[in-house]
């Protein structure tokens, strides 16, 4: 009896310590039929065995696939997820006359002097050293570092003035509970929301100008939305993912980390350091369109009118290269990233993202000046949707620690990422099982396009006016809640992943002018967005 009970307990001991090994597994494969069964299979995926990756931008560049929100259940998920105002963020707007007018003012607070704008991030980049990262060992999660930094650049880029500490928690807060819930390791938390709505509005309201004229055929609050699911989700998050993706991968391949860090001046190094990291690691899982006419292409089956197409980037970004699964930065000595399978801004003649110059610049000036200061040093798992925020050692480089020392801190750094990816994966696994359900229920972008035209004229109200512009819809209020289930959502390319968990792609533009304005699409087939793409 005693030893049966005795090999029990040894069973259950074993069982209890090895379910980092399986355990997270398990529930994200779960998790991801979940999420197949919930949603349908109302979307084709490409690359597939018809379409290969060699067609795959010709696709997705097609006139035809053009459609963002309507007919599509993803986009009910989509909109429920990044609350509020998604029919208000450019990349939910259906093509016509209202997105065009948002789309020119977004790519106008974009633009900017190439060394103006690599200072200012530079500037915000050491500030938050400054007072996060004082001692000579700091532990830090990379993507919280760097939430800070943009919400403050952002706001400049916006109103052209200081951020203060309050607006900036604000900010942050916002950016936070959107991410956490598109990764579903959080409920969504609207009132922490609707705060910043409230903040926008009032200084709207207040006169309060920004750098750049807002889009006249919104409302006051739908301005405020814009500001917010543009600058202060969108921008802010995908720009800390970037980065948290950069800073994790330079921790973890300390010879890159060293000939970064030697040679500070190297453009061409930092920016291939860049596109591997963003090729493997995309920030978008799947991009999905809704084709507006039938789609025949040469040789290929005709898709028809309404089908919704699921671009996926992890897929498209693995194909065509020698180890795609090794991060190898030297592949971009002898690879043209406009000739690769790369696109971590998108495709020119589909919505590229509009900061598809300014990201790269801001990034090598934020890389910068933290490796001038500190040595990185990291063992945690590195996956594309980087739930753990990724942690990392921030080791001040004049002051560095004795290797064993640092052997011990990243080993233990490595068991707390495990048994914490156990707790995390299981409520990943409820919180978003609960979100997919409340999304189909609530149906939020199906709610408003029952009543709302593509470009959000309500149905019963009279013709549009003689020039084309939307009339102004004021139905819209601020809401406030926990999770109430009932929000409807915004983010600049809410291209998520509810399908697997891969790897990312950025190229590194660097005019001296980025951005006119004027409204132009990047050359040829670019690369996709740091703006959230979201993850599960």
């Amino acid at each position: 009896m005693v030893r049966s009970r005795t090999a029990a307990a040894l069973a259950a001991g074993t069982l209890l310590l090895s379910t980092p090994a399986w355990l997270p597994r398990s529930v994200v494969a779960l998790r991801m039929k979940v999420f197949a069964k919930v949603n349908g299979d109302e979307g084709i995926t490409f690359p597939n065995a018809t379409v290969g990756a060699d067609r795959f931008q010709e696709l997705y560049g097609h006139p035809a696939a053009n459609g963002r929100s309507e007919g599509a259940v993803l986009s009910d998920l989509f909109w429920y997820w990044l609350a509020p105002g998604a029919d208000i963020h450019q990349e939910h707007l259906e093509a016509g006359p209202r997105y065009d007018e948002v789309a020119r003012c977004t790519l106008a607070f974009l633009a900017g002097s190439s060394e103006y704008l690599y200072a200012r991030a530079a500037r915000h980049t050491a500030a938050v050293l400054d007072t996060v990262a004082t001692g000579r060992l700091t532990l830090v999660r990379l993507r919280d570092l760097m939430m800070p930094v943009w919400a403050d650049f952002f706001h400049e880029v916006v109103f052209d003035r200081p951020c203060p500490a309050h607006v900036r928690r604000l900010i942050v807060d916002n950016a936070e509970d959107v991410v956490n819930g598109l990764k579903c390791t959080r409920p969504r938390h609207l009132g922490r929301r609707d705060r910043l709505t409230r903040h926008l509005l009032s200084r709207l309201a207040a006169g309060d100008t920004t750098r750049r004229p807002l889009p006249t055929c919104l409302t006051p609050l739908q301005q405020a939305y814009y500001l917010q699911g543009t600058f202060f989700n969108t921008a802010v998050v995908q720009m800390s993912e970037a980065m948290a993706h950069l800073l994790l991968a330079l921790a973890q391949h300390p010879d890159v980390q060293r000939r970064v860090a030697r040679h500070p001046d190297d453009d061409r190094y930092l920016s291939h350091v860049i596109d591997e990291t963003f090729r493997l690691y995309p920030l978008f899982g799947v991009a999905h369109r809704i084709t507006s006419d039938d789609i025949a292409l040469d040789g290929l089956p005709t898709i028809p009118a309404g089908s919704v197409l699921c671009f996926s980037y992890p897929d498209y970004h693995a194909g065509g290269y020698q180890d795609p699964d090794v991060f190898d930065p030297e592949r971009w000595e002898h690879t043209s990233a406009r000739n690769a399978h790369h696109i971590p801004f998108g495709v020119a003649a589909n919505r590229p993202c509009p900061a598809w110059r300014l990201a790269p610049l801001i990034m090598r000036a934020a890389t910068r000046e933290i490796l001038s200061r500190f040595v990185l040093d990291s063992f945690v798992s590195h996956t594309r949707s980087i739930p753990h925020r990724a942690p990392c050692l921030l080791i001040r480089r004049d002051d560095e620690l004795p290797r064993r020392q640092r052997s011990a801190l990243r080993g233990a750094l490595w068991t707390r990422d495990r048994f914490e990816d156990v707790g995390r994966s299981i409520a990943q696994l409820g919180f978003g099982t609960w979100m997919v359900l409340a999304a189909r229920r609530t149906r939020p972008a199906a709610r408003h396009f029952a009543s709302h035209d593509g470009q959000g004229r309500p149905l019963d109200r009279a013709a549009p006016p003689a020039d084309g512009a939307p009339h102004h819809d004021t139905a819209n209020t601020v809401h406030s809640a926990t999770d109430t289930g009932t929000g409807t959502g915004t983010c600049a390319h809410t291209d998520t992943d509810i399908s697997t968990d891969t790897r990312t792609g950025t190229s590194t533009g660097t005019g001296t002018d980025i951005g006119t304005g004027s409204g132009t699409a990047p050359p040829a087939p670019t690369r996709a967005c740091p703006h959230t793409g979201p993850t599960s």
